[in-house]
C-alpha cells in the first residue's frame, strides 16, 4: 500500500482539506456520547497543526438525507475537538459556497476550521463532480484520514481527488492500511481467522478470500447454522439462509481442497427465543432440538477455538459468536475476546460487536489493531478495492 502519507508533505501555510470520520453518536440533548472517532484522528490533526497547516476538516454525521438538519450539525463536534486540542475550532457556515470559501481563505497557520455536515448536500453521496470541485476550492492539498468511509466513492473521499493534488493518507488511514495489509499480503503463519455474525451473504467475499489466505477459519454466530445445515445436519429453529446452502458447500469444498481448516461449533447454547428472560441450555451439534435455536457457541467450542487461537501468529476477527447484545448469550464472544488478547499474535479486530467485546472484557489494549471501519476493513480483507484508498496519490 505505497500511498503518499501526510508525513511526505510540506504543510506549512498550506490550506489542507482533511476528510475525517466524526460520525459520532449524539443523545437527545445533542451531546456526544462517545468521542472515540474524534480521538482517532487527533494524531493527524495535531501533526498538521504543529507544522503550521491551515486545517480544514470535513466529515458527515448521521443520515440527514441530503438536506440540512440542525440535529445533525457538527457544532457539538467542533466544541469537543476544541477541548481536546486546547485551541478554538471554528465551525463552517456550510461545507461549500462563497461564505465558507471566505472562512477558509481567512485561516492563519495552525488554525482549524470544521466544515458543516457534508451530507447536508445530496451531491456528497452521489459523488457529483461539481460538488467535488466546490469542496476542492477550499484548499490546496487533500488528506484522507477517514478509513471508516474509504469504501464509499463519495465526493469527499474520491471525487475531490480529481481536483486537488497531491492526495495523501492521514496517520490513522496509514495505520489501518499497514495492519490490514499484514493480513492480506504476507501474513505470518499460522493465520487464524474468526468469522461471526448473522449472515453468510454479508461476508461471502471475505470468506472466499480467507479460503485462499488463512490456515484455519473459526465460524460462529448465526452463519454457522447455514454451514451446518449445508452438511446435512439438523439445526432446529436456528437462523439459516436456505438460498446460501450451495454457496456454503462450495466454500467448505474450496477450503478442503486448499487444506484450510474450517472449524464449526460442536456444541451450542440454545433457547426458545432471542430474549434475555429465555431459558438457555447447552446441546451438542447433532442434538439441537426442533423447537430451539442456537444463540451462542457452547463451552466445548469455546475451548477448541481458544486452543486454535493460542497457536496463531496472525489473527483477524470480524463478527460475534452469538447474540452478543443479550448478556446470557454473550459468553462465547467474550471468551474469544479473552483468547485473542492472550495470544502472542498480530491481532486485528474489526466490526462493531467484536470491538465492543474486547472493550467490554477490558482487553482492548492487548489487541494489536482495532479497526475504526467495520465495513471498510471487511471489504479490504475481502480483497476488494476501496475507492477512498485507490484515489490517493502513489508514493
Amino acid at each position: 500500500m505505497a500511498k503518499l502519507s501526510i508525513r511526505d508533505l510540506d504543510l506549512r501555510s498550506k490550506r489542507i482539506f482533511m476528510r475525517v470520520d466524526f460520525n459520532v453518536p449524539l443523545n437527545e440533548a445533542g451531546e456526544i456520547t462517545d468521542d472515540n472517532r474524534i480521538r482517532a484522528s487527533l494524531p493527524s490533526i495535531q501533526y498538521a497543526v504543529e507544522r503550521g497547516a491551515r486545517l480544514i476538516l470535513a466529515s458527515h454525521l448521521g443520515r440527514p438525507k441530503g438536506k440540512p438538519n440542525p440535529k445533525m450539525s457538527l457544532k457539538p463536534v467542533a466544541g469537543r475537538l476544541s477541548q481536546l486540542l486546547g485551541k478554538p475550532v471554528a465551525l463552517g457556515v456550510d461545507c461549500i459556497g462563497p461564505e465558507v470559501e471566505q472562512q477558509a481563505a481567512g485561516l492563519h497557520d495552525g488554525e482549524v476550521l470544521l466544515l458543516e455536515n457534508l451530507r447536508f448536500h445530496a451531491e456528497e453521496e452521489k459523488n457529483v463532480p461539481e460538488f467535488s470541485s466546490q469542496l476542492a476550492l477550499l484548499a490546496q492539498v487533500y488528506v484522507n484520514d477517514a478509513f471508516g468511509s474509504a469504501h464509499r466513492a463519495h465526493a469527499s473521499t474520491e471525487g475531490i481527488t480529481h481536483y486537488l493534488a497531491p492526495s495523501a493518507a492521514g496517520l490513522l488511514m496509514q495505520k489501518e492500511l499497514q495492519y490490514l495489509s499484514k493480513a492480506t499480503e504476507h501474513p505470518v503463519r499460522p493465520y487464524v481467522a474468526i468469522v461471526g455474525g448473522a449472515k453468510v451473504s454479508d461476508k461471502i467475499e471475505f470468506l472466499q478470500n480467507l479460503a485462499k489466505l488463512a490456515d484455519s477459519v473459526l465460524v460462529g454466530g448465526a452463519m454457522a447454522y447455514t454451514f451446518l445445515k449445508a452438511q446435512g445436519l439438523e439445526v432446529g429453529k436456528s437462523k439459516v439462509e436456505n438460498d446460501k446452502l450451495e454457496l456454503a458447500k462450495d466454500l467448505l469444498k474450496a477450503a478442503h481442497v486448499r487444506n484450510i481448516k474450517i472449524m464449526l461449533p460442536t456444541d451450542h447454547v440454545v433457547s426458545d427465543s432471542i430474549d434475555a428472560a429465555a431459558t438457555a441450555t447447552v446441546v451438542s451439534t447433532p442434538s439441537i432440538p426442533a423447537n430451539k435455536l442456537g444463540v451462542d457457541i457452547g463451552p466445548a467450542t469455546r475451548t477448541a477455538y481458544a486452543r486454535e487461537i493460542a497457536g496463531a501468529k496472525t489473527i483477524v476477527w470480524n463478527g460475534p459468536m452469538g447474540v452478543f447484545e443479550i448478556d446470557q448469550f454473550a459468553q462465547g464472544t467474550l471468551e474469544i475476546a479473552r483468547a485473542v488478547a492472550a495470544s502472542n499474535a498480530v491481532s486485528i479486530v474489526g466490526g462493531g460487536d467484536s470491538v465492543a467485546a474486547v472493550t467490554k472484557m477490558g482487553v482492548a489494549d492487548k489487541i494489536s489493531h482495532i479497526s475504526t471501519g467495520g465495513g471498510a476493513s471487511l471489504e479490504f480483507l475481502s480483497g476488494l478495492t476501496l475507492p477512498g484508498v485507490a484515489a490517493l496519490t502513489e508514493k
